[in-house]
């Protein structure tokens, strides 16, 4: 295993992650021997290790201690400092973001109110009316200007609105759509394939990420490289894969090839991205993929390729920088670095 790895942030090495004790002393030294004065002709044990004796004449203090130091009197204390750390700052100490969190994944679920957990499939449709009416409305509106002065507007609004039909194509691969896997199958190869994105292929490979978020090896996308796989890369992929703007623009790269050390496609049925009782989903999704760049052609013979990429074109590419903006913000954050793991630490 490699002990370099090379991510968008740069090559340097991959901090280990040690799982945290949830029980025991903390790492100062000072915290070790908290001692008070007992109450008068009283004999205190504070464990096997340490024993404090007092009497009312005198404060002549025995102090006993074995070699590992183990204080259950101060096990509360510790436990109570553990619970806050990598979430705030206590008594000094820094966030750290490769702590264990003092929660549960069920916390987090029972905390949200039951109402949020309840699906509208009615609203879910009113969004994706309301958003294929705003695609069309400024296809429309742009194409009547032909204006210079309007197209870079229409390109950024559009390029949103893409981005909102993925979000939706999204929350259908999710599950979060509708409670029901017909509608969500429909309404995300419908989303999905009208900006060239293979929907079950990557609802799939998408499901898997969420499996293995931050994990080395397994995770699906913006991992960091070894050292070993990065030489490996010819030139062209490296300048494509490590230089601005390239990385923003690499979704469909990556759907055709997934990222460099993985093997597969988001197109192909007998991917090892897929379970064998899969492939029949990735056939589907390749064949409505097929379809629209089959329709996107057609058009550009119709209206004229310049018209089509102005139209179309230029507003996917946009879509594909937020995507890809998002998605690397998420693995990588900004200011502060996201910790990445192996093996069993940090699930």
């Amino acid at each position: 295993m490699a002990s370099w790895v090379l991510s968008e942030c740069g090559l340097r090495p991959l901090p280990r992650v040690y799982p945290q004790s949830r029980t025991g002393l903390t790492s100062k030294t000072t915290d070790l021997l908290k001692i008070t004065q007992p109450p008068v002709s009283k004999s205190y044990n504070l464990g096997s290790s340490i024993k404090v004796s007092g009497w009312s004449g005198q404060r002549n203090w025995a102090l006993n201690v074995a070699v590992p130091v183990s204080v259950p009197v101060i096990e509360k204390e510790d436990k109570e400092r553990e619970s806050v750390k990598g979430v705030n700052e206590h008594e000094g100490e820094l966030f750290d973001p490769s702590a264990p969190p003092p929660f549960k994944l069920a916390d987090i679920r029972a905390a949200i109110p039951k109402h949020c957990w309840v699906k509208n499939p009615w609203r879910s449709m009113s969004y994706v009316v309301r958003d294929v009416a705003v695609v069309f409305g400024l296809a429309v509106a742009a194409a009547y200007f032909n204006n210079w002065v309007v197209w870079p507007l229409y390109w950024f609004a559009q390029g949103t609105m893409f981005w909102a039909l993925f979000v939706l194509g999204h929350d259908c691969g999710h599950g979060s759509f509708s409670n029901n896997p017909k509608l969500n199958s429909v309404v995300g190869h419908l989303l999905h394939s009208a900006i060239l994105v293979p929907y079950h292929g990557w609802r799939i490979s998408h499901r898997t990420h969420h499996q293995n978020h931050g994990h080395v090896e397994n995770d699906e996308s913006w991992q960091p490289l070894s050292e070993k796989i990065y030489k490996s890369l010819d030139i062209v992929t490296r300048t494509l894969r490590f230089t601005f703007p390239f990385p923003m623009l690499a979704y469909p790269v990556y759907l055709w090839s997934r990222s460099p050390g993985k093997k597969g496609s988001h197109f192909h049925p007998d991917s090892d991205l897929f379970a064998p009782n899969e492939r029949k989903y990735v056939i589907t999704s390749t064949a409505c993929w097929t379809a629209m760049a089959a329709l996107v052609a057609c058009l550009s013979f119709v209206m004229g390729p310049v018209q089509m990429l102005k139209l179309y074109g230029i507003p996917y590419w946009i879509f594909v920088m937020w995507l890809d903006l998002a998605t690397y913000l998420h693995h990588h954050g900004h200011d502060e670095k996201l910790p990445w793991y192996r093996g069993k630490v940090g699930r």
